[in-house]
């Protein structure tokens, strides 16, 4: 029996470089959807090839409603929409998984690896957790790391999963893109759903015990606001820590207290 976790975003599959590509009410949105949605088919056939007998699929995008439950496997289940539990990205995962796997992931607010860079909303600069630029991947990745769940494959941008693997050591990437400014130079999606396919089974057919990273003993978050009055408005979260005109901190020993002070403050 093999359990496995994935979790699905939009501004990191093969071919989106403009937000109006990832968003329900464009014109176009409909194309991307669908690439999402091969793309993490493609993650579950790999799956599938390595054993996995149960995926729990998280559609993680906007409205939680992009992935066309149509296309994937019998063995799939698929969340939709948003709970409101802090895992937000993750939600559903628990200590039961055996190994989880992030798809269209992309490069966070701060970083250039991608022309859609950003951490959750567009409402921070960037975000640091001790001090380090933070992703959603490296978000989430952690909170699955709290059910001691190994990450064990990303894909997404160049820049991502460059970072993804000095954080997870065992980590499998595909590389699907590489952005330039706010252009970027995409592979073939035909390319992209093989490489997520065979990398997604190799991922699998691994010793997860060798996957697991150990969390930080102490998380201190700082978070950089492009308004400086909507910092003002957040720091009254309880334990925030106005540092500047835009800038945060949050300090816990608690991974989970992060995670909820994220939830309510971006």
């Amino acid at each position: 029996m093999m359990k496995i976790f994935i979790s699905a975003d939009m501004e990191g599959i093969t071919s989106t470089i403009r937000w109006d590509e990832c968003e329900a009410e464009k014109s176009f949105y409909s194309i991307y959807a669908e690439q999402m949605t091969k793309e993490v088919a493609a993650a579950c056939e790999g799956a599938i090839a390595a054993g996995a007998d149960e995926i729990v699929i998280k559609d993680a995008h906007d409205t939680a409603a992009n992935i066309d439950i149509t296309k994937l496997p019998e063995c799939a289940k698929l969340i939709r929409g948003w709970s409101g539990h802090p895992y937000s990205m993750v939600q559903g995962i628990n200590d039961t998984f055996d190994a989880a796997m992030f798809i269209g992931y992309h490069s966070a607010a701060g970083r250039e690896g991608n022309p859609l860079s950003h951490t959750m909303t567009s409402r921070p600069l960037y975000i640091k957790i001790n001090g380090e630029y933070a992703s959603e991947f490296t978000i989430y990745s952690y909170a699955a790391a709290c059910e001691g769940v190994p990450t064990v494959f990303l894909s997404g941008d160049k820049m991502l999963c460059e970072e993804g693997r000095k954080m997870h050591p065992c980590l499998h990437t595909v590389e699907v893109k590489e952005g330039i400014g706010s252009a970027a130079i995409c592979i073939s999606t035909t390319r992209s759903l093989k490489l997520i396919r065979e990398n997604a089974e190799k991922s699998l057919k691994q010793d997860f015990n060798k996957a697991r990273i150990s969390l930080p003993d102490r998380f201190n978050v700082e978070i950089c606001f492009k308004e400086h009055t909507y910092a003002n408005k957040m720091s009254y979260y309880p334990g925030m820590r106005k540092v500047g005109a835009n800038t945060l901190i949050f300090e816990s020993q608690d991974y989970f207290e992060v995670l909820r002070m994220i939830g309510f403050v971006l």
